[in-house]
């Protein structure tokens, strides 16, 4: 049984088609699902304004997949996510060959020679897609830097599996404009997640970011000092802030910001208190600095947000 397997090929406005063996006879793994978007179609799709920043090539979810493996000593034309909700494979990437296990998340680079597959005692369930477009390689080097090497791991591989999903659904459902920009917008939701939520390995501890992270979510709205929360990690402040800025976009203070904002939120919508007590409810002892504070954030005064129009 080779890797490849049932093919559905999406074509322009038509149904799509699945394609088999010489014999006749469909190759895989039970219950697998996989897509590929035609080369042309994939070529008019990158210049797409939507599209052409993120395209998914290929897509698919292998269960239980025995004898899956694949060698590419040329690497691929794209970046390529392999995400394992269960079982076990390996990887083999720049020399160095890495065990994937349950939440094990591999991010492979284009053209970067690499092989992969399958344990035989216990074979994983992959999910997993090819992407590309300008502003792929930026997201793969974000997820790379975030994990600090080939392999990362996710605590729930879930939520990713089934953004995946979505991905496959998007091209399952035919290959129009709308079918793939929602594929894109879901992969782009996967890499942010894998960003965002990976470590280094199953067994590892929480990294420093991890832990400062934990620590300001555990304790809002109370505010922690730049000086005190580097110390409770073991970094110096500017190691700190620069660790923030690289990997989440914002500074220690302005990611406390947003976590009382957040809350702030769920107050104004989800309850009837003042203002001048959710204020205090969110770590703001003044609530004109609190509103200015919001207003920066939201761009409406407290009580404007609170009296917005709802979409149905």
């Amino acid at each position: 049984m080779t890797w490849l397997s049932m093919v559905v090929s999406l074509v322009d406005m038509d149904e799509p088609t699945i394609v088999t063996d010489d014999d006749g006879i469909r190759e895989g793994f039970a219950g697998q699902r996989m897509l590929v978007v035609p080369r042309p179609t994939a070529d008019k799709a990158l210049r797409h304004p939507v599209t052409g920043r993120l395209l998914v090539t290929d897509a698919g979810y292998f269960p239980h997949a025995a004898r899956h493996g694949r060698s590419r000593p040329n690497g691929a034309a794209e970046h390529i996510l392999l995400v394992c909700t269960g079982g076990a494979g390996w990887c083999t990437v720049d020399g160095t060959r890495y065990t994937v296990s349950r939440g094990g998340v591999v991010l492979i680079p284009a053209d970067l020679p690499h092989a992969y597959g399958a344990a035989e005692d216990d074979p994983w369930t992959l999910w997993w897609f090819h992407f590309t477009g300008t502003d792929a390689p930026d997201l793969a080097r974000a997820a790379r830097t975030a994990a600090g090497g080939r392999v990362t791991h996710l605590r729930d591989p879930a939520p990713v599996a089934s953004l995946v999903s979505q991905v496959i659904d998007a091209l399952d459902s035919g290959l129009t404009v709308s079918a793939m920009v929602h594929a894109s917008g879901a992969a782009w939701h996967a890499l942010a997640h894998v960003i965002a939520t990976g470590r280094r390995s199953p067994g590892s501890n929480l990294s420093p970011l991890e832990r400062a992270v934990q620590h300001l979510q555990e304790t809002t709205p109370r505010r922690t000092p730049v000086t005190a929360l580097a110390s409770m990690v073991g970094m110096s402040q500017s190691q700190l802030s620069s660790l923030f800025r690289t990997q989440l976009g914002v500074s220690p203070l302005q990611y406390q910001v947003q976590l009382r904002m957040a809350r702030a939120r769920e107050l104004l919508d989800g309850t009837d208190l003042p203002v001048a007590a959710i204020a205090r409810e969110t770590g703001y002892d003044d609530q004109l600095y609190f509103s200015r504070q919001f207003n920066r954030q939201h761009g409406m005064t407290p009580t404007a947000y609170r009296t917005r129009p709802l979409d149905t």
